[in-house]
């Protein structure tokens, strides 16, 4: 683990951004069961460092894109609190307009490009965008989450390898889990060392195997800043991570019996946010809590009474007019 030589205002910064992030998807979980959030939702538990460390790195300029498990980007880079849990409820005032649901977040004034459902398809978005900055020459850094599953898709490598050849501004991020809904890596990769495999295209590439938020965080910004400021193009992280929850939904599965509560220990022992929280001051941590809470208490209030979309909305955003 990394010791960090940040202020108290950094740190104090990336512990509301941890916080924020568990608190509400823990309240979506604790929603979820009620039938008022009308998607499926998956959930960032146990994995809430990657958007941290990655977002902190970012300007507020920059842009991201998530995976359908992508509430923790979009939080991380300022997505609109009160439009999420209105979009959870399918709500009028939601951020897709109550018709996307968990896993069609997007808020384009605060740089979330939008997640996607289908697995590894917002990173050829992601790439076209940063191409787009680049012709544009606007200094702008795209980061592209995606899960590891996501690296079995072929337009993928696709993205990567026109990626280098045009030197573009975009930071690769796998949030790996190891997992693939219940499949784990050792039985999806003949070699389990991404790294080898990006880089045979001459992608930069970097691993944080621990989850460890601030090591992210310094790898992403070493990453972008070589972006803005020169010709380096783009460049890949991997984070190891571990998710708490089930693949969809907020139970456990380890009555599945594709992992047991022993591989889930050590993350816990690891957690990021308690780990963060410590080396704040207890006034400082526990007003940061009171005011996550408070904030969390509001869109809930927001998404309960924001109207359902009316019929007349049932054809808009569907026909280019």
């Amino acid at each position: 683990m990394s010791k960090p030589s940040l202020s108290g205002a950094e740190l104090e910064r990336i512990y509301r951004s941890l916080r924020l992030i568990r608190r509400v998807e823990e309240e979506v979980a604790r929603i979820y069961p009620s039938d008022k959030i009308k998607s499926p939702v998956h959930l960032s538990i146990g994995q809430e460092a990657i958007a941290t460390g990655v977002c902190d790195a970012l300007d507020d300029g920059d842009i991201v894109s998530g995976t359908y498990r992508g509430h923790a980007a979009y939080l991380a880079k300022g997505g609109d609190l009160q439009g999420m849990f209105a979009e959870l409820y399918g709500k009028q005032d939601g951020c897709s307009g109550g018709k996307g649901g968990s896993m069609h977040m997007v808020d384009m004034p605060r740089g979330v490009l939008g997640n996607s459902a289908v697995v590894g398809s917002t990173v050829p978005i992601a790439m076209g965008y940063a191409f787009a900055q680049k012709r544009q020459r606007t200094g702008q850094v795209v980061a592209a989450f995606f899960g590891d599953g996501a690296t079995e898709e072929g337009v993928f490598w696709e993205s990567v390898n026109f990626s280098v050849l045009h030197r573009l501004p975009i930071l690769f991020v796998c949030e790996n889990n190891g997992l693939a809904i219940h499949t784990p890596l050792e039985k999806r990769w003949a070699t389990p060392d991404l790294l080898s495999k990006v880089e045979a295209f001459g992608l930069r590439a970097d691993r944080v195997p621990d989850g460890d938020v601030f090591a992210i965080r310094e790898k992403t910004a070493a990453a972008v800043e070589t972006m803005r400021t020169g010709d380096a193009g783009p460049a890949l992280i991997e984070c190891r991570t571990y998710r708490w929850k089930e693949h969809v939904g907020p139970g456990e599965d380890y009555d599945a019996g594709y992992r047991t509560p022993d591989d889930k220990r050590p993350w816990v022992e690891n957690d990021q946010v308690a780990r963060v929280g410590a080396m704040l001051d207890a006034s400082i941590r526990d007003r940061a809590d009171n005011e996550i809470e408070d904030r969390i208490a509001d869109a809930i209030a927001f998404a309960e009474s924001s109207p359902f979309p009316g019929a007349e909305d049932l054809f808009s955003h569907v026909y280019a007019s």
